[in-house]
């Protein structure tokens, strides 16, 4: 059994989608309850990352250090109240991942030693479904005080043990699991039953 924490990054704005996505229910639960649900998958111990007002009735909220940078701070901060080896950093707006894709990401990261253990699919990086070790940490935090905020970049400082599709295709794992939600019109066509991309 790897030592796992679980992170949920719910602190973005939404501003495309114009209302918090984490409030938004498909299938009876909000984004935040299955990203919550997904990360408790592999950790028994799973943190919300975003601001204290946001989630009243949580326990144990991580806030940014570096307020209003992006996905890159809320990592940076989770990490930095970690106590695990491995910690899987989960977007809100992710809610068709698979346990079982998470299981072997999870089972990657441990047999590894990379610092970063990430997705790849169709060419891009999914750093918000991926398992990060504390080493991040110190790579994030300078970046952002340089006000560099884009995580990809900075993965060629590090070891990185990268998924890539053959991998998916070995194991069964459809790439369309990554598909987020970021725009009302990506919201009506998934609440209307249509298909993943």
């Amino acid at each position: 059994m790897f030592d796992v924490a679980g992170f949920v990054l719910a602190g973005g704005k939404s501003s495309r989608m114009g209302v918090d996505k984490a409030l938004l229910e498909l299938d009876g639960r909000t984004l935040l309850e299955r990203a919550l649900h997904l990360a408790k998958t592999v950790s028994d111990e799973v943190r919300i990352v975003g601001p204290l007002e946001k989630f009243p009735t949580y326990e144990g909220v991580v806030e940014d250090k570096y307020a209003a940078r992006g996905p890159l701070a809320g990592i940076h901060a989770a990490l930095e109240a970690s106590k695990s080896t491995l910690n899987l950093m989960l977007a809100v707006d992710l809610p068709f991942l698979e346990p079982a894709f998470l299981r072997f990401l999870v089972e990657c990261a441990g047999e590894s030693r990379a610092v970063v253990t990430v997705p790849k699919v169709a060419g891009g990086y999914q750093p918000l479904c991926a398992v990060y070790t504390h080493e991040f940490a110190e790579i994030a935090e300078s970046a952002l005080k340089q006000a560099h905020n884009k995580i990809d970049a900075l993965f060629k400082q590090t070891r990185v043990r990268e998924i890539n599709e053959s991998e998916l295709a070995k194991f069964a794992f459809n790439p369309a699991m990554f598909e987020n939600l970021n725009t009302p019109e990506d919201w009506g066509r998934i609440s209307r039953g249509a298909p993943l991309k």
